[in-house]
């Protein structure tokens, strides 16, 4: 038999899967990539990429709208025709994970370098941008899904301590946790404490398990804080090192490059354990982890049994 394309998986994604377990969702991180074709999306120079892929999957990352502080007095939130042309390209049963701007979620503005002096950002945990951003997503309706509070790694100087970031927190989700369904991704191992994930249950908060970087195993994590959980949960499996897996896939999205079936196994243990629970799950998957987020999905699907 010749060797297939796509490190040796199947090259076209089925869009006749079995229904996904109830509170089950999988998706990727982001759609628009031209190395989908022939996988997700049709061969057409410009094919419908967010239409075709909701023909197949459920649930997608929205992260092009967290890149939005842009300096000093320069922020920008989604465009109006954009939200709409989003809701429009997928039915009532799709859902949206968004990432919320980074204006409201960077304590700092970025630095040229690590000698420039640290500079406040007015904006974090705003309730007036924020408010804002919320106003731009309402055409998304019953589609918008978890709303993600990304934080970067936050040294003593960007936060003195953990106590300061929860009362901050502890505001902001009193004001919002009415209006979305908040999720925190927090960058810091040493906050992944057990009263930092009661603080999560106390206010209604969601955990967002981030599977790369330099962050722990998410499945350690997962087993000494299962009880102290509240759903939905974001699992977000981004790999431990961007230029590698970039190196290795040359750039391209197409295939297999560095398998994890060791963590997707974990994973998949971690995923039925929840749903055996009723807590929901979205699995946000990045090419960077493997090489290819739909083959990672199918794998993942493959081990599932679903």
């Amino acid at each position: 038999m010749s060797e297939l394309p796509f490190g040796g998986y199947p090259p076209r994604i089925s869009s006749n899967w079995g229904t996904l377990p109830q509170g089950l969702r999988l998706g990727t991180c982001s759609w628009k990539y031209n190395d989908w074709r022939g996988m997700l999306y049709s061969q057409e120079k410009k094919p419908d990429h967010l239409a075709e892929y909701a023909r197949t999957l459920d649930s997608v990352e929205i992260d092009q709208w967290f890149w939005s502080l842009h300096g000093p007095g320069k922020v920008t939130l989604p465009r109006d025709d954009v939200v709409q042309e989003y809701r429009e390209a997928v039915p009532d049963s799709f859902r949206f994970s968004v990432k919320a701007p980074n204006s409201v979620s960077l304590s700092h503005y970025y630095g040229k370098s690590k000698s420039e002096p640290l500079a406040m950002n007015p904006h974090f945990l705003s309730g007036d941008l924020f408010d804002q951003f919320l106003s731009k997503l309402d055409p998304l309706g019953e589609t918008l899904g978890p709303v993600m509070l990304q934080f970067e790694y936050l040294n003593r100087q960007k936060m003195p301590s953990q106590h300061l970031f929860r009362e901050a927190l502890a505001v902001f989700a009193r004001e919002f946790g009415a209006r979305c369904h908040l999720a925190l991704e927090i960058r810091n191992p040493n906050f992944l404490t057990d009263e930092y994930f009661e603080f999560l249950h106390e206010n209604n908060l969601s955990h967002v398990f981030c599977q790369g970087y330099y962050m722990p195993s998410i499945a350690k994590i997962y087993s000494a804080q299962r009880d102290r959980l509240a759903g939905p949960v974001v699992i977000r499996l981004m790999g431990p090192d961007r230029k590698d897996i970039e190196k290795k896939a040359g750039n391209r999205w197409d295939r297999i490059v560095d398998p994890r079936d060791d963590e997707l196994t974990a994973i998949c243990e971690m995923v039925h354990d929840m749903l055996s629970r009723s807590i929901p799950v979205y699995v946000n998957v990045n090419n960077h982890y493997e090489g290819s987020a739909p083959l990672t999905i199918s794998r993942l699907r493959e081990k599932m049994g679903v």
